[in-house]
């Protein structure tokens, strides 16, 4: 050690506080916290001598400069530690890979009429927030149940107690996914009871609720409001089906998290299960980059200091596979975060390490399942690097667009477009067109399509490459309608099925790619994805328009109220399955007319037309 570092390391105070190193260019490379920032900095340069520990080894050799802030105390040196490290993400840090904010749902019990929100920042302003949650598509996915069972609004109207915003509902309050309080259909004080028996669902105190559902349905029944008791006898039925399909051991109050942890060299797979009431409510998996040398004490450690930090809700008790350091100082801070203590356990035996064992167990095989990811992405790799090679491309062709044709005798055509990024789908960009006028040939459809998409500025730039389902007639429409709308310069290829040929413009012949290359197996994906997706919507188009025409032969029932019907009721077998009573509730359908539905769906045999 020269003699610059010793005076450094003399000169630090001897109190608690957060170090950070930095290299040559001033980046943070580390943040660390330490109850005696002297002892702690003067640890490394003797590991690095001494054990050559290769994390401590890697920091040591790129360190050229350090500074430090001094605390109160180790817990606020632990707090300060981990906004350090979210401002700098140093390389040597672990850290949750998930660059963005995990999704929470969130509860505005902060206004009259409280609503229903998928977030990604939890805000100190008096809303109810539950998670993170890891996949915010499921989360998107879980906000129709939700609302199905409590009808809480997700609009943005500003509604005051007994001022409806509204003339009439929207289609939610059709689709029975909002009470409707913008038009007064609900009073303030039972829309409250909706939002807060949402928010025990969430918390996972399900048991009780339904109890005080069953209770609340007596009293509304004795009180001789009949339809209210039917609401909440509807939604009870809901919460059985749904508890019955979770039928589990419990253990009536228990609130806690249960952490499994594996890893692999520069990677490490935490799988949390959370607990309450008795229930594993919800199971969630995080990725963490974990630098050479990290051990799984460190991982842990990491992992509980980033979760917590930004979870909603912090439980009585948080089971961990084997001990963490600095476990005390850990468990005042969560105990800080939640109000009331909070213990941190290894448990050796019984319910609490058969949990932590199945957590853990789901961990190595999530592990499994990124290192084999990963082992997918380098042929991923390899498939574009060939394609760039054998079609002579600037670049990789990292965004390509497939598109196909689907119709049947020049009926219901649609046209779809597909798109890989990287060599894998992504299906948030596909995209569906429905073809304008019947009796048109192939090339003259997909001329539209490739048209509408082009010439719509909602869509983003030009792809890396263009390949189209057919051969070369379908490849000349689709040059011609590129070049007249500027595209000339996009690589541009077509995939003729039958013999698995790659024609590109300007060649008579096809491209000599040998048929079990990585190139050729993703041109042949690209095609098959883009020719299912279009068939998938072909046959929904013609699914609706023979349920149309069904709906239609009823005197009274046009194309407005057909679609009217089947937005209500979602689809035509649960049209059928409609009592005459639930017919009549559908806005702007008339007795008369609901009577005939009601006689044309359930007196099939009779073989006649219903008579006005």
């Amino acid at each position: 050690m020269d003699r610059h570092w010793q005076k450094r390391l003399r000169d630090l105070p001897d109190g608690p506080g957060v170090y950070l190193f930095k290299d040559r260019a001033g980046e943070v490379i580390y943040v660390g916290k330490a109850a005696s920032l002297r002892s702690r900095v003067r640890s490394y340069f003797q590991r690095y001598h001494q054990l050559g520990e290769p994390k401590v080894r890697s920091i040591v050799e790129n360190l050229a400069d350090l500074e430090y802030i001094v605390t109160g105390s180790e817990v606020e040196a632990l707090i300060l530690e981990e906004d350090l490290i979210k401002s700098y993400r140093p390389r040597f840090n672990v850290r949750l890979k998930d660059d963005k904010r995990f999704p929470y749902l969130a509860i505005t019990m902060q206004e009259p009429f409280p609503r229903l929100l998928f977030t990604r920042r939890a805000e100190h302003d008096g809303t109810r927030y539950f998670g993170p949650y890891t996949n915010a598509q499921l989360v998107r996915e879980g906000l129709n149940a939700l609302r199905a069972l409590f009808p809480v609004r997700s609009c943005n109207d500003r509604i005051a107690p007994g001022k409806p915003s509204r003339k009439r509902p929207c289609l939610d309050y059709s689709l029975k996914q909002c009470a409707a309080p913008c038009v007064g259909k609900v009073s303030e004080e039972e829309y409250r009871q909706l939002a807060e028996g949402l928010c025990r669902f969430l918390e996972g105190r399900r048991a009780d609720l339904l109890q005080e559902l069953r209770e609340e349905m007596a009293r509304a029944a004795a009180a001789l409001e009949f339809e209210r008791a039917a609401r909440i006898r509807d939604r009870i039925r809901a919460f059985e089906q749904l508890l019955g399909q979770k039928k589990a051991r419990r253990e009536p109050g228990a609130e806690r998290d249960a952490l499994g942890l594996a890893c692999a060299p520069g990677l490490c797979i935490v799988q949390l299960f959370s607990v309450r009431d008795g229930r594993v409510r919800r199971g969630e998996r995080f990725s963490l980059e974990a630098p050479e040398g990290s051990t799984a004490s460190e991982v842990l450690s990491a992992f509980l200091r980033q979760f917590y930090s930004e979870a909603a809700e912090v439980p009585r008790e948080v089971l961990l596979p084997q001990p963490v350091e600095d476990l005390e100082l850990l468990g005042q801070w969560l105990s800080g975060l939640r109000g009331g203590r909070v213990a941190l356990l290894v448990p050796r035996r019984g319910p609490k390490l058969e949990l932590v064992k199945l957590a853990e167990r789901n961990a190595e095989l999530a592990l499994v399942e990124e290192r084999l990811k990963a082992g997918e992405g380098e042929r991923e790799r390899l498939a574009l690097e060939e394609l760039q090679r054998y079609l002579g491309l600037a670049g990789l062709p990292r965004r390509i667009e497939g598109y196909d044709i689907s119709t049947i005798q020049g009926t219901d055509s649609v046209g779809a477009m597909v798109v890989f990024e990287d060599g894998h789908p992504k299906k948030s960009a596909y995209r569906r067109f429905r073809i304008k006028g019947t009796g048109r040939d192939d090339l003259e459809m997909l001329a539209e399509v490739l048209e509408r998409r082009i010439m719509d500025e909602r869509f983003p730039p030009p792809p890396d490459l263009v390949l189209i389902d057919g051969g070369k007639g379908q490849l000349s429409a689709a040059l011609a309608v590129m070049r007249a709308r500027g595209w000339g310069v996009v690589p541009t290829v077509a995939l003729a099925k039958e013999f698995e040929e790659v024609f590109a413009p300007g060649r008579a012949t096809p491209l000599p790619i040998p048929k079990d290359s990585q190139a050729q197996y993703l041109l042949q994906r690209v095609r098959d994805e883009a020719h299912r997706f279009a068939l998938e919507y072909h046959r929904l188009r013609r699914k609706r328009r023979a349920i149309r025409s069904e709906l239609e032969s009823i005197p009274g029932i046009g194309p407005n109220r057909a679609r009217l019907l089947l937005r209500h009721f979602g689809s035509l077998a649960k049209l059928r399955e409609a009592s005459l009573e639930e017919l009549l509730q559908v806005p702007g359908l008339p007795r008369t007319v609901a009577e005939r539905v009601y006689r044309a769906l359930h007196e099939p045999s009779s073989g006649t037309r219903p008579s006005g």
